[in-house]
């Protein structure tokens, strides 16, 4: 009896694991509709059709506190084992390549720079479903960004970040320059466009005015960040 319950488990076991791995194969139309993303000190989005074919897309990089503003169109491939690739032809010239890995349900990604020359990476999500703008919501956000001054020292903030849906910033942050740690209370301003795209200007008590442009990424519960000063090189994210 005990080695018939024993084979009767292995078997079901393995009937999981083989259907487990049949579902989880991907394909190009894994990756379809708008999705954000936010590699090195660059943040945007893009539209991709299902059958491999990104249709647009927008980005705002911060080149060494050089913020320029970019479209492009492109292609990509997604394996069976839930990896792709992707190429990004910029409007004007350039081409910019990355591989990237699918996560969290296959709505996210880890996404690697592979242009020549180019060292980045950074997470990709799709956008879900969100009504973008200003909803008179007030929602409460936990930062995290890191980077550094140009030319100089290494700079990370953690925030509670309150956006009251009417263009307002209020909270409470830890902000370090180069070890010198500061905890104040910050407030700012906030834009919003039904694309999904904004940007945030807040001050720190104490502390100079930071400015960001964001994407909104996984159902409005998450916002993809880069610094557009000229003076720092700053990305990361807010969460719900």
């Amino acid at each position: 009896m005990k080695m018939q319950k024993l084979c009767f488990s292995v078997a079901l076991l393995a009937t999981v694991i083989a259907s487990g791995a049949t579902g989880a194969a991907c394909t190009n139309a894994t990756v379809i509709g708008v999705w954000g993303f936010q590699v090195g000190t660059a943040v945007g989005q893009f539209t991709a059709d299902g059958t491999g074919k990104i249709t647009a897309g927008d980005d705002t990089v911060n080149q060494n506190g050089k913020v320029i503003k970019q479209t492009f169109t492109g292609t990509y491939s997604v394996a069976a084992n839930c990896t792709g690739k992707l190429t990004l032809n910029i409007t004007g010239g350039g081409t910019v390549t990355a591989s990237f890995v699918l996560d969290n349900g296959n709505k996210g990604a880890q996404i690697i720079d592979t242009t020549a020359g180019t060292v980045a990476e950074g997470p990709g999500a799709a956008e879900g479903t969100v009504t973008c703008g200003f909803s008179g919501t007030t929602q409460k956000f936990a930062a995290l960004l890191l980077g550094k001054i140009i030319g100089g020292s290494s700079i990370a903030y953690v925030a509670k970040v309150v956006l009251d849906g009417k263009g307002n910033i209020s909270g409470t942050g830890t902000f370090d320059v180069g070890g010198a740690y500061l905890v104040t209370t910050i407030a700012g301003t906030y834009t919003e466009g039904s694309n999904c795209t904004g940007t945030i200007r807040m001050t720190p008590k104490g502390s100079s005015t930071l400015n960001f442009a964001f994407v909104v990424v996984n159902a409005g519960k998450e916002l993809l960040l880069v610094d557009t000063d000229s003076n720092a090189s700053v990305a990361g994210n807010m969460q719900r």
